[in-house]
């Protein structure tokens, strides 16, 4: 295995980091990384926040369920999906653009993703730790109004960085389940309750496979956090699709 897909297999997220600091040329290449990855249509249809205020994260770090971690850490960029640019730019050039609609927002998280994907693993490979923080886009009118952000651009990703310590480290990676259940061959194959019980076994640790599974639903899937998320999301899609 090289070492590109070794790092690959490697990477688990990381919430504990070092005091030492990022420094100035491992950030701009972590950037660097995240601007060339895959777009498209050559778009970028994303706006990269670099968080460099403290008051910025310590907002964040509660409005993101409430986890500290987030203000301690050593570099935190926000990754939005920008449907306002280019826009804009059709417009000051007299195209007479439609609105952004479903589509439009749809492929800008895809861009999106895809370029915080890059930076995670350019900041791998500089022996930076991260973590993505999907609650970015729980409150998510908080989260705007904090990061300033204007019509048709949604925040989409959260990540931060650090040094992790070495008990993160050497903290086991989480498994994975097999690929036969996650890999399918042309069409969806929608498995039964026998191969779902299968496919999860990896992750239930010592309780039975039902108790994991009504634990994991009750403190993922029902949770306060998740409900808000979809709650929130859910208003803004509204929003942004009002005059569409």
């Amino acid at each position: 295995m090289n070492e590109v897909l070794q790092q690959l297999n490697d990477r688990k997220s990381v919430r504990v980091f070092e005091e030492r600091e990022i420094s100035a040329e491992d950030k701009a290449a972590i950037l660097q990384a995240a601007v060339m990855a895959p777009t498209a249509g050559n778009q970028q249809l994303y706006t990269i926040l670099d968080i460099t205020d403290q008051s910025k994260k310590e907002r964040l770090s509660e409005t993101c369920d409430h986890q500290p971690f987030i203000a301690s850490a050593k570099m935190v960029l926000v990754f939005c999906a920008d449907c306002r640019k280019w826009y804009d730019a059709f417009s000051a050039c007299g195209c007479e653009p439609r609105l952004p609609g479903a589509g439009d927002l749809m492929l800008a998280v895809t861009d999106t993703a895809i370029a915080a994907q890059n930076a995670v693993t350019a900041a791998e490979s500089l022996g930076i730790g991260s973590c993505y923080i999907g609650d970015i886009m729980e409150n998510c009118e908080q989260q705007r109004e904090i990061l300033g952000l204007p019509e048709y651009v949604f925040p989409a990703v959260m990540l931060v960085f650090g040094y992790p310590t070495e008990q993160q480290k050497r903290r086991k990676k989480p498994e994975r389940v097999s690929m036969k259940h996650i890999v399918h061959e042309n069409t969806y194959r929608q498995m039964d309750a026998q191969e779902l019980e299968e496919m999860f076994q990896v992750k239930k640790g010592v309780k039975t496979y039902e108790e994991w599974m009504q634990a994991f639903c009750n403190r993922k899937y029902q949770s306060d956090f998740s409900r808000e998320m979809t709650r929130s999301v859910e208003v803004y899609l509204q929003d942004f699709l009002k005059n569409e």
